[in-house]
């Protein structure tokens, strides 16, 4: 296969892509950007589907991030493809924040204060009989509180970004394709002229 590596990528070597690219960060938030605007659907739906990938990133349900994009934007008529490329906002740099700021929203919003009476993590339940509900309350329950109300303001942010970007580039584009028309129109036009000039000097 062309292009193929000669030595295929190991475990460690994928888990270090997926945590932290070889391109800068920033060359791939362009990279995302440009496949979004490049999406072919209403500036609704890839809005639609960017701010439910948004949404979901903000949640602890890590695994289940992509269900959940794409269970919103299904709701919300978005695009797919947009949804999972939304999902990006939860990233390795952006994961510490979400976490502690949805927990200590979480908290606040139930009534706990950190430290006091809050139910702790029983770690050898959790790790000898995998007993997850030892996570539920101390730390899932909140964070998933805490995650509603950031996650709502930064997906209308993000719904709001997109359909702008994606709405300029979508006309700019049909502007530069009509006048690329136009010009193949005009061209086609003056070499059938200059067959028929040809053809009458002939005669």
């Amino acid at each position: 296969m062309l292009f193929r590596r000669r030595k295929p990528e190991g475990f460690f070597d994928r888990m270090r892509t997926a945590l932290w690219p070889r391109r800068s960060f920033g060359r791939s938030f362009q990279y995302f950007i440009k496949r979004v605007l490049r999406l072919t659907a209403t500036p609704h739906a890839i809005a639609a589907g960017v701010a439910a990938g948004v949404f979901a990133s903000w949640t602890p349900l890590l695994g289940f991030h992509f269900v959940l994009a794409f269970a919103l934007s299904y709701a919300l008529a978005g695009n797919m493809m947009a949804a999972a490329i939304g999902t990006g906002f939860g990233n390795p740099i952006s994961f510490p924040f979400i976490w502690a700021l949805t927990l200590k929203i979480g908290n606040l919003l139930i009534g706990i204060e950190t430290g006091v009476h809050q139910k702790h993590v029983d770690l050898q339940a959790l790790l000898r009989h995998l007993d997850v509900s030892q996570l539920w309350d101390p730390v899932l329950k909140p964070m998933l509180i805490g995650a509603i109300p950031p996650g709502i303001i930064t997906a209308v942010g993000f719904y709001i970004l997109t359909y702008w970007g994606v709405r300029v580039f979508q006309t700019r584009r049909k502007s530069r394709l009509a006048a690329r028309a136009k010009a193949r129109i005009r061209e086609i036009a003056a070499a059938r002229a200059d067959r028929k000039s040809d053809g009458a000097k002939r005669a």
